[in-house]
């Protein structure tokens, strides 16, 4: 049974839409306090209220409604870094390793590309000897 749990936690796929929904929400985050204290405040510009910290004041001094909070941003950005970083660092590393030593590579470079000299496709492989668009021949 734990034997069958581990296979579908190391499935690549798993793993790849696990770090995918991380980053996400990461991003939500991020997103999230760009509306707050940046997009917000310009929306509340006609309200009033009271506020202090990193940033301008759209309206009335003190109104929290309308203040322009760069330092919250500022904060999300570098939780957003920090973030990614320890996703990549004791996730995706270690995943990468373990896959290695397994003999499969993951979230490696992609393969090389090249164009067809007659339609000007750039996503033809390197090995390919027909264009997939034009059905040209292709030079080695």
């Amino acid at each position: 049974m734990l034997r069958g749990f581990k296979n579908f936690l190391m499935r690549g796929d798993v793993v790849i839409v696990a770090v995918g929904l991380i980053v996400a929400l990461a991003f939500s985050t991020l997103i999230k306090a760009f509306t707050d204290f940046v997009i917000n405040p310009l929306i509340a510009r006609a309200q009033g209220g009271k506020s202090v910290g990193l940033g301008w004041q759209l309206g009335h001094a003190g109104n929290k409604a309308t203040y322009l909070d760069i330092g919250s941003f500022i904060s999300a950005v570098i939780y957003f870094i920090i973030f990614m970083a320890v996703v990549y660092f004791l996730i995706v590393l270690p995943y990468k390793h373990y896959q290695s030593r397994r003999g499969v590579t993951v979230f490696g470079d992609p393969a090389p590309l090249k164009v067809c000299p007659a339609c000007l496709s750039e996503d033809l492989p390197a090995a390919a000897s027909k264009c997939r668009h034009c059905g040209t021949d292709q030079p080695s």
